[in-house]
């Protein structure tokens, strides 16, 4: 754990500094609610608007715990005219009446898995929240079919209204609440109101199950911001489009067909990954997008068309990448634990292949990341913009890779101990040619703020360590500042692309694109391969644009080398005339044509 020196976030701009409770000045002992001051992102230093924000949160007491569960539902619209059913799964949003610290900030919201061809789903899905004032809650349930071809299509809303909790409230067990269609898909209710008139289905109107209890007071000092608590979740997408751009394939567990006896068709998928941790995240990682170009702002608040067009754009990709299909793996766990960490290695392939992720943390302590190694140059996976889902503010970004260690009960070789770490040194033991080892003790996380899109304050990377290590027991986290440490993480990330060359496929690909910043690795490293010849584009724009550079680059030779003559005959030297043997050209024509026609074999 860091120390409280280390921990202290930079000083706000009228000189006064958060204490360890996060209260600052005069408001130190205040208990009656305040909205906080709105403060400029850039008036504590030079350059663009954004980044770190010393907005304090709002000084109210601390509110209660509440345990939401998410029972059933009934008689859902049939949402699949293949099937007559449907692939619900529940938003989730919490509404409370505590001031935000800015408009920007994203709601608190749950999503649940995928109960796949069900009118009648059963979810039991918990959702423990922290700091729910007494003043009560809504919480909005929004039901979605789920369908990866197309859009997802909504099956209708239920809220949970509350105007007030205390530790003796007696709480909602398993009360059904009714469906509205209001904001429903009508196909949807066209296909269910067929099925009534045919009397497949007993009626139109739908439930939703939920019950609602108070865990008891929160223990926290500010209970100026709602906050997940648990249970700690992790999802693992796949998407076989970018796998295909990328060439990413699958691992095929069973070579043949078990129906055709046929070898099966390999698959080309992309992994990304999101994980729930335990909140909250320090109240002083609070970042803001950076405006270092004038069409950023436009582009986080969608106004303007080009803002509109990139913003759409980018939640589109987002929602490519973290897409939810049949695929899709979800996993619950009560609370940070050594299996947690296990699992965490699990999804960033422990220490195999020399990866390096992107990763984004939510204000709610949602940690998604995929990998991005540099062979996929500059493109959509690269940019916290697209990973936060154009969130107007997070809690910090950057990039991260995960090394072994020779010794697990000793520092690792950043922190100053007398330790080995594959990658640079080859160590026995695991990978790539064994197994790799489950003691989390063997492994550091390197983690960083490399991120051109908030530019994280390198001054609380103490505080991300500390919150890091509490999710993942046994597991030694190193943290490296872009700036301060630049050398170091330069060396760093350039064994782990090495490594990967050597364990890995090494795969181009480039999608550059100026809707979102870059990192100083990808700079770096698009300089290596455009020095290394690296980079052949493969775009159909860039084959015709080569094609059409080769004819071009014929045509400059032949006239480099094109001298002026009477004719254009080649047999001809430039003294003769043009075309005149012409008639004696045409007497040989024929008595050759004739001696040819003489020796021709019989047909």
């Amino acid at each position: 754990m860091a120390s409280e020196k280390e921990s202290q976030p930079p000083s706000t701009p009228g000189g006064t500094t958060p204490d360890a409770s996060g209260k600052t000045g005069a408001n130190a002992g205040a208990s009656a609610p305040e909205k906080p001051t709105r403060s400029d992102t850039s008036d504590s230093k030079k350059g663009p608007a954004g980044g770190y924000d010393n907005t304090p949160l709002p000084r109210v007491p601390p509110g209660y715990t509440v345990k939401f569960t998410f029972h059933r539902a009934s008689n859902l619209p049939l949402a699949d005219i293949n099937t007559l059913s449907a692939d619900p799964y529940i938003v989730a949003q919490l509404k409370t009446d505590l001031p935000t610290r800015h408009k920007e900030d994203p709601p608190l919201q749950l999503r649940t898995k995928t109960v796949r061809q069900s009118t009648d789903p059963v979810w039991n899905t918990e959702w423990i929240v922290a700091n729910v004032p007494a003043s009560g809650f809504r919480l909005k349930c929004r039901i979605y079919d789920e369908d990866p071809a197309d859009h997802d299509d909504r099956l209708g809303n239920a809220h949970v209204d509350v105007t007030s909790i205390a530790e003796n409230w007696p709480g909602i067990k398993d009360q059904a609440y009714p469906i509205k269609k209001r904001m429903a898909s009508k196909r949807a209710y066209l296909l269910r109101g067929i099925a009534y008139c045919f009397g497949k289905v007993e009626h139109m109107h739908g439930t939703l199950s939920v019950s609602a209890e108070v865990l008891g007071k929160t223990q926290d000092d500010i209970g100026g911001r709602v906050y997940t608590i648990g249970p700690q979740y992790w999802v693992r997408h796949y998407s076989p489009l970018l796998g295909r751009l990328l060439g990413q394939k699958a691992p095929n567990d069973n070579d043949q067909s078990s129906s055709t006896r046929k070898r099966k068709a390999e698959k080309y998928n992309f992994q990304a990954n999101e994980i729930q941790m335990r909140g909250p995240v320090s109240e002083h990682m609070y970042h803001r997008f950076v405006e270092f170009k004038p069409f950023v702002k436009r582009m986080f608040t969608a106004t303007g068309f080009r803002g509109y067009v990139l913003s759409t754009a980018l939640h589109h990709q987002h929602a490519r990448v973290y897409n939810f299909d049949q695929n899709t793996d979800y996993e619950f766990f009560k609370e940070p634990c050594r299996e947690f960490t296990q699992k965490f290695l699990d999804l960033v392939h422990w220490d195999q292949g020399g990866r390096i992720f992107t990763y984004v943390l939510t204000l709610d302590a949602l940690f998604r990341f995929t990998e991005t190694g540099k062979e996929f140059g500059i493109d959509m996976l690269s940019k916290h913009t697209m990973h936060s889902d154009v969130a107007a503010y997070i809690a910090f970004s950057g990039e991260f890779f995960v090394r072994r260690l020779k010794h697990p009960h000793r520092e690792p070789p950043e922190e100053g101990g007398n330790n080995e770490s594959h990658p640079p040194d080859n160590i026995s033991g695991g990978s790539p040619k064994e197994e790799p080892k489950r003691d989390p003790g063997y492994y550091e996380l390197i983690i960083d703020n490399d991120s051109g899109t908030y530019r994280p304050n390198a001054e609380l990377l103490p505080q991300l360590k500390a919150f890091f290590e509490s999710n993942f027991p046994g597991l030694h986290i190193v943290t490296l500042d872009s700036q301060g440490d630049a050398e170091r993480m330069s060396k760093m990330k350039a064994e782990q692309r090495e490594r990967k060359k050597t364990e890995g496929n090494h795969i181009v690909y480039t999608q550059i694109s100026r809707s979102s910043s870059m990192s100083s690795s990808d700079i770096e490293e698009l300089d290596r391969l455009e020095e290394e010849g690296e980079m052949s584009p493969r775009h159909l724009r860039h084959q015709i644009r080569r094609e059409a550079g080769a004819r071009v680059d014929a045509a400059k030779s032949h006239l480099r080398e094109y001298k002026p003559s009477n004719n254009r005959e080649g047999w001809r030297s430039n003294k003769d005339q043009p075309k005149q043997d012409n008639a004696a050209a045409a007497k040989k024509n024929r008595e050759t044509g004739e001696d040819e026609a003489r020796n021709a074999p019989p047909r």
